[in-house]
């Protein structure tokens, strides 16, 4: 130990709880009890509810140091604006609690709930905490009494609980809410009404509880649809509790949602998407695809066989005439050659006219794999399925012949299988005569999966053999550029914006 911290005091960090006094740790008794100093943060009307909680335990010749905020809303006559003013009250607060540790004083600064949860503590810890012997003293959180006032679950299992500052934008309130299992939202107050949005636009409102002063005098527990706006203090919560056993909504209506999950893995799945999974009862599709999806307790799962899109489709619709939630998964963006289409065609037809159905889009394997290579579709592109299992080869030759004679960049789904390669021969025959042998073309294959796989090689030298179902082709117009970049040369592709007048 330095001769330093051998004469300074030593700056305490105390958890308080949430607000019930009898709430507190022991070891913040004791902190409190053996301080030379207590510090605590208020308004200008110079209430501390931190004060409040640890009265009982302060002594008369306690030195009290008030942290009066200069503001606590956003508008200041401050040149440096709101952050401006805070920084400089910081500062200014940790050089009077400094000083006191420099002449010898043990300092505890008390904080509701946990000193490094949402805490001002915080502040004075990163300031002073390099410089002076430091203990914090982890204290209950709201969030734990607010699911405790509750009574419910708040995260069981394999389920993700996401914590929010209701200050955040209301467009990234509602992406979070409907991506995760369980929330506590922070920092009610003037921020109710976005939050109450957020909540009803991510589909989440019905769920959602109110908690107020957990666990002080005048606590408040009820549907947070039931609040009124103008009745919401800053020290409230908003909570979605677990989902683990939540029973379905009274009189809820079926419906079907096709959840695009991107090319592979949960990195490309959107914030929507995961909602609607994790908010489903019934999940549908492709046996490989379903893998994909985490197992929830008591969500049912239905896999079936690449081959029955409309089988499963019709399947779908029933459990959602039952009254059932459905997500029917399809890789990739279930518009593009996946079952969207499938869906909305039985749809279409007595007896589902009326069954909800929507389409949540996801990233296509197109996009996937240009992303991989660099920019090759950054001009006008044509996306060409190669598969003759639904259209005639003929008809796929003069889709390809048009879209190489308008001169476009051409992304190739389904190019070959194991009982199929000769079309990927066929194709680069046909391109050739509108081509020359050096245009780049990417094949991507399981990309974002374990096994990606991107290479970039020359129409000419295109092998139909290194060509399966798990491919996907991205061949360059007349004007794509293939470069090496960089200490290791490594190659991109992309496709100019700007196309020569002729």
């Amino acid at each position: 130990m330095s001769e330093q911290q051998q004469t300074t005091g030593r700056l305490y960090g105390v958890g308080l709880g949430p607000g019930d006094p009898s709430l507190m740790t022991v070891r913040a008794v004791e902190v409190i009890a053996s301080a030379d100093v207590v510090a605590y943060h208020s308004a200008r009307h110079g209430r501390s509810i931190a004060r409040s909680i640890a009265e009982r335990h302060l002594r008369p010749d306690h030195v009290e140091e008030r942290l009066v905020y200069p503001v606590t809303v956003e508008t200041t006559d401050h040149p440096g604006g709101y952050r401006g003013a805070m920084e400089e009250f910081y500062e200014e607060a940790a050089a009077r609690l400094a000083a006191h540790l420099d002449a010898g004083r043990s300092v505890a600064v008390l904080a509701e709930g946990d000193p490094l949860f949402y805490s001002s503590y915080m502040h004075m810890h990163k300031r002073l905490a390099d410089r002076y012997p430091t203990e914090v003293i982890p204290g209950v959180t709201s969030v734990s009494a607010a699911a405790a006032a509750l009574g419910t679950p708040l995260v069981e299992g394999e389920e993700v609980l996401t914590i929010l500052p209701g200050t955040l934008p209301e467009e990234e309130l509602t992406a979070r809410l409907a991506s995760t299992d369980s929330a506590v939202v922070m920092k009610l107050g003037r921020t109710f009404p976005a939050v109450r949005g957020a909540l009803e636009r991510s589909g989440r409102l019905a769920d959602a509880r109110y908690v107020e002063r957990a666990t002080m005098a005048g606590q408040r527990t009820e549907p947070l649809a039931d609040v009124d706006p103008e009745s919401v203090p800053y020290f409230s919560v908003a909570v979605l509790p677990s989902r683990v056993d939540a029973a379905p909504a009274a009189g809820g209506r079926g419906e079907v949602v096709v959840v695009g999950l991107g090319p592979a893995g949960p990195l490309w799945l959107t914030p929507e998407a995961r909602g609607e999974l994790a908010a489903a009862q019934d999940l549908v599709g492709y046996s490989t695809y379903i893998d994909r999806v985490p197992v929830r307790p008591g969500q049912r799962r239905h896999p079936s066989d690449n081959k029955v899109e409309s089988e499963r489709a019709e399947f779908a619709l029933d459990l959602a005439r039952q009254g059932r939630r459905v997500a029917v998964v399809s890789s990739g963006d279930p518009g593009v050659f996946a079952m969207a289409t499938a869906v909305l065609e039985v749809a279409s037809e007595d007896p589902y006219r009326e069954v909800p159905v929507r389409v949540l889009p996801g990233m296509t394997a197109a996009h996937a794999a240009a992303s991989r290579a660099g920019a090759p579709l950054g001009h006008d592109y044509a996306v060409i399925s190669l598969s003759d299992r639904l259209k005639p080869w003929e008809v796929i030759a003069e889709r390809l012949r048009s879209a190489a004679e308008a001169d476009l960049v051409l992304a190739l789904y389904n190019p070959g299988s194991r009982s199929r390669q000769w079309q990927v021969g066929k194709a680069r025959e046909l391109l050739l005569e509108h081509r020359t042998p050096d245009t780049p073309v990417v094949l991507g294959r399981d990309v974002g999966g374990p096994s990606e796989s991107v290479r970039i090689v020359r129409l000419g030298d295109l092998d139909p053999a290194e060509v399966d179902m798990r491919t996907i082709l991205l061949v360059g117009s007349t004007q794509t550029r293939a470069v090496r970049r960089g200490a290791d040369a490594t190659e991109i592709v992309w496709t100019p914006r700007r196309y020569p007048e002729r």
